[in-house]
């Protein structure tokens, strides 16, 4: 079997506990939707936001465009829609909420070890989530353990490489990359995700934490609890042959 050249990873739910995400994250960002609009008003970033959420700004009066964008954030946010809109703008409160100390990335302990012994092992590990790349750098970078950001080799979001579901995103990775599909591994908790990257012709491991409401296995994959499972094996030779 060809040897896996690179893995790539989910956030939420793999390397990362998904309530951290729902119940911490979320409405950090929520609360704080009026504020960020308040705060930026006439930024390019401002803009950007309001005009992808469907409201561009009138100059003359912003008041109504930041209100009906706050409303239907908040409606993205509590359906957790994967809107670009909404990820670009939960990663630049997030940012804030890391530069002080407000937010810590959370990744289960056994996840820096691993990194670490991939990066050892001359494996390139690169992320992909619906949160902005920007929110991802800011999540490894701001660990109880640590920044960990230089033991990753890229990052994707639903901008750069399209939505997780879609079997296209997983072939635009791997064109972007420059690796054949099946040296690739994808590690996920989310059976749609992981059927896309089979789908394209991508190697994949399921993730599903201990509690995790969804069911220790996830149907069709091999599933493993945590990144020093033995189906994955201590080495990422191992996994490649899993």
């Amino acid at each position: 079997m060809t040897a896996v050249a690179a893995v790539v990873l989910d956030i939420e739910g793999t390397v990362g506990s998904a309530s951290h995400v729902r119940d911490v994250l979320f409405p950090f960002a929520r609360e704080r939707f009026h504020r960020w609009f308040a705060a930026h008003r006439g930024t390019p970033e401002w803009s950007a936001v309001l005009t992808a959420t469907g409201f561009p700004p009138d100059p003359g009066d912003p008041g109504p465009a930041e209100s009906a964008a706050v409303a239907r954030l908040e409606s993205w946010t509590d359906a957790d829609v994967k809107a670009p809109a909404l990820k670009t703008l939960q990663g630049l409160i997030w940012a804030e909420g890391y530069a002080t100390g407000a937010l810590t990335g959370h990744v289960y302990p056994e996840v820096p070890g691993a990194l670490r012994r991939w990066h050892a092992a001359g494996l390139p590990v690169h992320i992909y989530s619906s949160g902005s790349v920007a929110a991802q750098r800011d999540w490894f970078a701001h660990t109880a353990h640590g920044d960990l950001t230089g033991l990753l080799s890229g990052h994707f979001d639903l901008d750069t490489a399209g939505g997780k579901r879609d079997p296209d995103s997983y072939r635009a990775i791997a064109r972007a990359l420059g690796i054949p599909p099946e040296s690739l591994l994808f590690l996920s908790d989310t059976e749609e995700e992981l059927g896309a990257a089979a789908a394209a012709r991508w190697r994949t491991v399921g993730v599903r934490r201990p509690g995790d409401p969804a069911g220790p296995e996830v149907p069709g994959h091999t599933t493993i609890d945590s990144l020093t499972h033995p189906a994955l094996g201590e080495t990422w030779q191992k996994a490649g042959t899993a």
